[in-house]
């Protein structure tokens, strides 16, 4: 599959229209599954890289609609890697020590250290996406905010942080179809969010939102993907695919043991040097 065909080409204006949320690119559910789980092999050895070089770290960041699938994203793309070395943030509402500091200070303490993969459930989109929505800061702020959230991701880019963005594009209707589903199964009730339910009166305004944001922080260094994602199977392949690209151009190597502590350690267990 080509990645650019989900990229979000930077300086350029992006309509989710113009991306079909149930395309496949041809890709059939065999296939991806089937390469998920090579996917899955391959970006636990990038993992053990990364952990090993300890030089820079990766910073996925995923957003999109209630139910578009942040959570099960996680939970498939990202079931071979070591927990040792990967953090999983939710970012929910701001408690009053967060909101008493600028929007980007609890995202920053959040950011992955070197060896390590950081994902942000939701992340400081949501201040130029729900922050704009409901109106909770004025417009002159949410706006000014674009350029400060492609600044900060350049100053960790220039840090050795390697940052990569989904967006899950889902439908409005495949939207109700998860909602009616977890009210009808037992097993999901504890899903189901009357506050989810309101949101949806919103639609318009969040694909507006996603759109300014998508095209306003779409950059070379941190690049936004949208995903299609009213197909799960196709959603978890091409996060995966895109996270393997992105690991492997950053051309890892394992660094060289130091030849004196190995000898030491060849020594004491009796290897023949």
């Amino acid at each position: 599959m080509d990645i650019g065909k989900l990229a979000v080409p930077p300086g350029s204006e992006f309509r989710l229209r113009d991306l079909a949320p149930d395309d496949t690119f041809g890709v059939s559910k065999d296939y991806a599954t089937e390469a998920l789980s090579r996917h899955i092999d391959t970006l636990q050895g990038l993992h053990e890289l990364l952990y090993a070089e300890n030089r820079r770290s990766l910073l996925i960041v995923l957003q999109g609609m209630d139910a578009s699938g942040k959570d099960g994203t996680i939970k498939h793309v990202m079931s071979g890697v070591n927990p040792q070395g990967c953090t999983v943030t939710a970012f929910k509402e701001p408690s009053a020590e967060e909101r008493a500091h600028d929007f980007l200070w609890r995202i920053h303490a959040a950011v992955p250290k070197n060896g390590s993969i950081g994902i942000f459930n939701r992340s400081h989109y949501e201040d130029v996406l729900i922050a704009r929505v409901h109106r909770t800061v004025p417009k002159a702020v949410w706006k000014s905010r674009y350029e400060q959230i492609n600044g900060f991701e350049k100053m960790l880019t220039e840090n050795g942080v390697r940052i990569v963005k989904f967006f899950l594009h889902m439908s409005k209707a495949e939207q109700r179809r998860r909602f009616n589903d977890r009210l009808s199964d037992p097993h999901k009730n504890w899903k189901a969010s009357a506050a989810d339910f309101k949101e949806r009166r919103f639609w318009s305004q969040y694909q507006t939102a996603y759109e300014e944001a998508l095209t306003r922080c779409s950059t070379e260094y941190a690049p936004w993907y949208v995903i299609p994602s009213d197909h799960k199977w196709f959603r978890n392949y091409a996060v995966a695919h895109i996270l393997i690209h992105t690991l492997e151009a950053l051309k890892m190597k394992f660094p060289k043991a130091d030849p004196v502590a190995l000898g030491i350690a060849r020594k004491a267990i009796g290897v023949k040097l």
